[in-house]
């Protein structure tokens, strides 16, 4: 029978780090939808993982911030258009991101959103705590509910990366 992993404790506390990895996308839109394909391939085996939690997310901008609540790091996983090749999956942090995940051109960018739930006083994770692992799409405009074929098979790569961020943060100080 497999144990469970430990969970990490945050130097000088008695609670756990809390992570958040979170997949960023729209299932009814082609290449949209690869964060959630990604979270998708990776739920059940960070299942074991009593201090991460996997979900989904379908906004951005302040609904964003709000969701970031309560977590000492987070990993977001999303779409970009950026002009590399489709598929190419690429790690950020929040001010290097130029992305704004939202249907609305009234809403804020992460960073803005960070900011304005910081000056509110929430419990968010430290931005150096924070990651966005995207991946180059070729179509975020046609309804589909299939990726387009590089897009697709970048997925097992964000995956990869997504366990490396939390090996890594697992095995730092």
């Amino acid at each position: 029978m497999a144990t469970q992993p430990a969970s990490l404790v945050t130097e000088g506390t008695q609670h756990p780090v809390r992570t958040l990895v979170l997949g960023l996308g729209n299932p009814l839109v082609s290449d949209d939808s690869v964060g959630l394909r990604v979270v998708q391939e990776l739920r059940a085996e960070l299942a074991a993982y009593s201090d991460v939690e996997v979900d989904e997310e379908y906004c951005g901008g302040l609904r964003l911030m709000e969701r970031l609540v309560g977590y000492d790091r987070a990993i977001l996983i999303d779409a970009i258009c950026a002009g590399h090749a489709p598929g190419t999956v690429r790690v950020f942090s929040p001010e290097t991101a130029t992305t704004r995940h939202s249907a609305s051109a009234h809403d804020v960018s992460l960073v803005v959103a960070l900011a304005l739930g910081c000056q509110a006083g929430a419990a968010l994770p430290r931005r150096e705590a924070i990651r966005l692992v995207t991946i180059e799409a070729a179509d975020v405009e046609t309804f589909g509910e299939e990726c387009t074929p590089a897009v697709a098979d970048s997925v097992g790569r964000a995956a990869d990366i997504v366990r490396e961020l939390l090996a890594t943060w697992r095995s730092g100080p």
